[in-house]
């Protein structure tokens, strides 16, 4: 058993991590400031899946606020951080690129610097796949060169891997970063595709298709990347990167097809070009994190989709 701070617990990947660390019997306090860059109804639904359990603590604070996450580490104990905590979305970092350097930059800084000041040694985070910009070279490898981000977004995510280094030199500190592919399923959050096109789908209305759906992208089930961040955890490892994807493309339109099929509708489409930020394709190599963390994705995406709009016809129904 051991103790974990979990930023952005009440986000959708952040809560799945949380039942996954509380089933096999590990205290976690989550840390999130329930904002409301997406209605906080679903993060407070998500938070009421798990707030009996007698391992957990919420508390609900801001990561950038280095007074408030300083009281946190003073008057908590825990071992291990998990930071999975930021200002989400690619799109929206090109209307408001200062949340990105307020919450993922600043905010991911404090962590560190808490970590240091307090001497917690093992520090997970979240990357993103966003950081690959417009590699050419597929599938995406650790070892590619990331140094051209096409989003303010991406450009944060970055900086967390470039500053949680120099964390690990200057002071042991043991890093770990998660490059995440498209993550989807129950619980997803409401900017994202599949919940986008549900939503638009049964509402009758047009889905926007950008590129007119020739984006290909490595979409992942959300138990996959909740195997890969426990495996994380469970290590110590003095500094690494991975990726965790399922390591196999889908064009959107055939992930639109699944989702018209599964809702038993065709969608009204208007077809769009690329939007800026945006790349054509995702592909994780995971060669690596298969060979470290016995990282073993599962769920392939006809399943995963079925299971993401049986969960959103009972959570909708219950709204």
């Amino acid at each position: 058993m051991v103790d974990i701070l979990l930023t952005g617990g009440a986000g959708f990947i952040g809560f799945h991590v949380a039942k996954a660390l509380l089933e096999r019997g590990d205290k976690v306090i989550i840390v999130d400031n329930f904002n409301n860059y997406y209605d906080p109804k679903i993060k407070e639904d998500r938070i009421s899946k798990i707030n009996d359990d007698p391992g957990l603590t919420v508390i609900k604070a801001d990561i950038s606020d280095y007074s408030a996450m300083e009281k946190i580490f003073l008057e908590n104990k825990f071992t291990k951080v998990c930071h999975l905590a930021a200002q989400a979305g690619v799109r929206y970092s090109l209307e408001n690129p200062f949340a990105y350097e307020k919450s993922n930059n600043i905010g991911t800084l404090n962590l560190l610097e808490l970590c240091r000041k307090y001497q917690i040694k093992d520090f997970v985070f979240a990357s993103s796949s966003s950081v690959y910009g417009g590699n050419k070279k597929i599938p995406f490898s650790e070892t590619d060169p990331v140094d051209s981000p096409i989003s303010a977004y991406a450009a944060t995510k970055r900086y967390n891997e470039l500053i949680a280094h120099t964390y690990h030199h200057l002071f042991g500190l043991n890093c770990t970063g998660l490059r995440f592919f498209t993550v989807y399923g129950p619980w997803g959050r409401p900017d994202m595709a599949a919940y986008l096109f549900a939503t638009q789908i049964l509402k009758g209305k047009k889905i926007k298709v950008y590129n007119h759906g020739n984006m290909k992208r490595d979409f992942t089930f959300v138990s996959d990347i909740v195997a890969g961040v426990l495996a994380a955890i469970d290590k110590s490892l003095p500094y690494e990167i991975f990726n965790l994807g399922n390591s196999n493309t889908v064009e959107l339109n055939y992930f639109i097809s699944l989702i018209e099929k599964e809702l038993g509708i065709t969608a009204e489409k208007e077809l769009l070009p690329i939007q800026p930020g945006d790349v054509p394709e995702t592909f994780a190599d995971i060669s690596k994190a298969k060979r470290m963390l016995g990282f073993d994705p599962k769920v392939k995406i006809e399943e995963g989709v079925k299971e993401f709009i049986s969960w959103f016809r009972t959570y909708r129904q219950g709204s």
